[in-house]
């Protein structure tokens, strides 16, 4: 009882004391977090642990075509959370297909009613809108549903969308206002006739005959369930897929997915998109191996060619927090601290750090962290495992192939581990039923520095998809045949 009642003295003090350094310096929070993504949102409730005066500003530019959502940034409302479930409806219906097989009875043809699927996801990500709300809530976390902008250093103009200004002061400013979809502006009809993935999840009927553009996770996964569903779905790729990614595992994905009915227009790149009569879209587009130009019609085109991040109407330049001239990203350093010293940056809108929801929200908490809780644990970005929902899921953790090459020679590699003694894993590429689910559990072998010998040590779990990596021996270098024939 005395050590909690010394504990308690310790905290009250603490906490005296930072009121006592706000009511000095006269700034109105200890922490002000633009931007209510998932890093944002673990950042702010992180720092409210720590009994700081923390607060949140969060808005959502409509799209070009009017969609605009709730709290908690791209994941939440128009990425990982709709898409995998969305990606979940077309694995049901591949299984109702595989069923047949199995003996079960099934009237044909099965038919999916795209509205009844958009209802119960929107509804979902609205229950997820209310939670992130109630929880800045019970650990009071004030919200600002405004959009921000920088008027010096220490203090954020908030404006609401009836114009209404609010100005709120911090003695530190973490901006996490992540990413939106690039727009071809430069094709004629795009930004007027197109979508991206800001609207597909909140269609209420059905897109119907899809072209999507792009070879990004975005495109193939989007594709991917849309093809699932029973949809005319068309991929339109200028150069490689899932580009960054390895590229024997990408062509395999792409493979998989043609074997599936969706098609492929491979170096091919639209040049206009106009609208015909009866609402249908005709795409106009040039064939760089034939040197053609080639036509047809769809229902809906989707941009899916990348992400820019949001950062226009935040005024950066005026408090001089510095940015990548190339990619408009903002510069930090290991600790997410920007050019200005109590203005930091985590997630998807900073330079040179993966675009994945869990390294943002790690990132948030540790920063929260080392400001309020005396810590000094940066973040490890190695390492980080990710998954590609395309309809045969592609998992992975460390290097591709091609990193692998490049940073220790080909020479020096068995795809993908080291070839010195030790013989450490480099990289692990799984495509899969459950890829996610697989490459979760090896990930931390790998974070902890496995090796072959150890790998060839573990017991597999039979029958699994993923014990067949427990059994990996035939080498890419030996040029035998690595297809599995018994158990």
């Amino acid at each position: 009882m005395a050590a909690l009642w010394r504990r308690r003295e310790r905290l009250r003090r603490v906490l005296g004391l930072c009121r006592t350094v706000r009511a000095l310096s006269g700034k109105e929070y200890d922490l002000l977090v633009v931007g209510g993504g998932s890093g944002g949102l673990a950042c702010a409730k992180e720092a409210a642990q720590f009994g700081r005066k923390v607060a949140v500003l969060d808005y959502v530019e409509p799209s070009p075509q009017g969609t605009k959502w709730g709290l908690g940034g791209t994941c939440v409302n128009v990425g990982c959370i709709p898409k995998k479930l969305m990606h979940q409806a077309a694995l049901l219906g591949s299984a109702l297909k595989d069923a047949q097989h199995y003996g079960w009875n099934i009237a044909q043809p099965v038919h999916h009613t795209w509205s009844l699927m958009a209802q119960a996801v929107q509804n979902y990500v609205k229950s997820l809108n209310w939670g992130h709300r109630v929880q800045l809530q019970d650990k009071k976390v004030k919200y600002f549903n405004m959009k921000g902008s920088f008027s010096d250093p220490y203090t954020i103009r908030g404006l609401t969308k009836a114009g209404k200004e609010t100005i709120v002061t911090a003695e530190n400013i973490v901006i996490a206002t992540g990413g939106r979809p690039k727009y071809p502006t430069h094709i004629a009809g795009a930004l007027e006739y197109g979508i991206t993935s800001d609207d597909l999840f909140w269609l209420k009927t059905s897109p119907g005959k899809t072209l999507v553009v792009g070879a990004s996770y975005v495109s193939l996964e989007c594709a991917g369930f849309l093809t699932g569903i029973g949809l005319d779905t068309t991929v339109m790729m200028r150069s490689i897929p899932l580009r960054g990614f390895d590229q024997q595992m990408a062509s395999l994905v792409t493979e998989h997915m043609e074997s599936y009915g969706t098609k492929f227009l491979k170096r091919c790149f639209p040049t206009k998109v106009k609208r015909l009569e009866g609402n249908r879209l005709q795409v106009t587009w040039k064939n760089t191996d034939l040197g053609t130009e080639e036509t047809d019609s769809f229902d809906t085109v989707m941009w899916a060619v990348g992400r820019a991040p949001d950062t226009e109407t935040l005024n950066l330049e005026t408090v001089g927090v510095k940015t990548n001239s190339e990619t408009g990203k903002i510069i930090v350093d290991a600790s997410e601290a920007t050019s200005v010293p109590h203005i930091y940056a985590i997630g998807d809108i900073t330079e040179g750090r993966p675009e994945l929801t869990p390294t943002a929200i790690a990132a948030g908490k540790l920063l929260a962290q080392r400001l309020f809780g005396q810590s000094s644990e940066l973040m490890d970005y190695d390492n980080v495992p990710t998954t590609v929902f395309t309809p045969l899921e592609y998992g992975c953790v460390g290097l591709s192939e091609e990193t692998a090459v490049r940073c220790y020679g080909s020479d020096n590699i068995e795809v993908v581990c080291l070839r010195e003694r030790e013989q450490r894993i480099l990289g692990l590429h799984f495509i899969g039923p459950n890829a996610g689910e697989v490459i979760q559990g090896f990930a931390l072998g790998i974070k902890c520095g496995a090796t072959y010998p150890q790998l060839m040590k573990t017991v597999g779990i039979h029958p699994t998809c993923a014990e067949e990596i427990t059994k990996l021996h035939i080498t890419k270098r030996s040029g035998l045949d690595a297809t599995v024939t018994g158990c």
